[in-house]
């Protein structure tokens, strides 16, 4: 698959301060990519160089086949944006704003109306075109602002925590619209997101912290190589099962009398639940996550 986005020693310092500090990655043609990160990790130091909004210290990238620093109209013109504060006019209609921002792609009357027209049909705002984006819900806003990305038809879409503050039905919903575009058009999704569920869509992660790149793999590699799976066990007599474990040197902790027990492997559940069926009346087991990578990773929850 071709690589649509190339970084190698990319690099950005504010003062004494080093944001980005010489990463390397890749992004593939047509894949979901999740990005994520501590607050102040350097991601959106990372994205702005990307985006062509801020000009790196050293390295070098490319964006849809655009050298960064030496191509950048090329890139501008092959990416699309979604931040997290909307940049549309909340006074203007959804219509109104899709035309304004349509004239800056200095399009003739007949393209910009065939283009917002694509943009409305793929991004699902026809239902609240003629509303004043100020009116909308949180929801609607962000169907609203990814037409407003998609008015060029981008080959990348760069989404800043697409659903922050959105409720789980409207989340849904807005990723309904993410993956269409990205299994119907063929588009390159850059996202970065605080919620690990979605991460866990992505068809690749790179997670960062203090300016570096910490892991890079699919959601299941991330999950095999930095997460273990959990046994939880509720024994009828908790003294035999301590004993049991003990004997075997196998670490556990206790909480509201269920036992719980690290695994390597899922599969070396099965011998330690044989043995001990005799003695246990509740038994699950959880799957290792991609919080709990992140947790692993970077050693904090997500900063504020």
């Amino acid at each position: 698959m071709n690589k649509i986005i190339e970084v190698n020693g990319l690099r950005k310092s504010f003062g004494e301060l080093e944001a980005v500090k010489g990463i390397d990655f890749y992004v593939e043609q047509g894949s979901m990519f999740a990005f994520l990160g501590p607050n102040g990790a350097g991601k959106s130091t990372t994205i702005d160089m990307l985006t062509t909004q801020l000009e790196p210290d050293g390295g070098e990238a490319s964006v849809g086949g655009y050298r960064l620093g030496k191509e950048d109209d090329g890139i501008r013109s092959s990416i699309g944006i979604v931040f997290q504060d909307s940049m549309l006019d909340r006074f203007l209609t959804v219509k109104e704003n899709l035309f304004v921002r349509g004239s800056f792609y200095k399009l003739t009357r007949k393209e910009l109306k065939a283009a917002v027209a694509r943009a409305v049909e793929v991004a699902d705002v026809s239902g609240f075109l003629d509303r004043p984006y100020g009116k909308l819900s949180g929801g609607q806003r962000r169907r609203a602002d990814i037409a407003r990305a998609l008015i060029h038809a981008p080959s990348v879409l760069f989404l800043d925590e697409p659903t922050t503050g959105l409720d789980p039905q409207t989340r849904k919903h807005v990723w309904t619209t993410i993956r269409q575009l990205q299994k119907e058009q063929g588009m390159t999704i850059f996202l970065t997101t605080h919620y690990m569920e979605e991460a866990a869509q992505a068809d690749y992660i790179t997670l960062m912290d203090h300016g570096q790149l910490l892991a890079k793999g699919t959601p299941s590699e991330l999950k095999d190589r930095y997460a273990t799976d959990l046994l939880k066990l509720i024994p009828t007599s908790p003294t035999e099962l301590a004993q049991y474990l003990n004997d075997r040197s196998l670490p556990h902790t206790v909480q509201g009398g269920i036992y719980l027990i690290p695994l390597k492997r899922t599969i070396d559940a099965l011998p330690l639940i044989e043995e001990c069926k005799g003695n246990i009346t509740g038994i699950e087991i959880v799957s290792g996550s991609l919080d709990d990578v992140f947790l692993n990773l970077t050693g904090t929850g997500m900063r504020a």
